[in-house]
């Protein structure tokens, strides 16, 4: 995914499911960053 900068292989597995978790962990551990980072700018000021 170029959001969050994660390259895989394994286009079949994710399309089979067996390797969700590996795009999809990253991108919750991302989106959980990016609001912590906007609630502590939201404080500021």
């Amino acid at each position: 995914d170029h959001r969050i900068n994660l390259t895989l292989y394994k286009l079949d597995r994710v399309i089979t499911g067996e390797a969700l978790d590996e795009i999809i962990d990253p991108l919750i551990a991302h989106d959980q960053a990016d609001r912590l980072a906007h609630m502590g700018m939201a404080g500021e000021g």
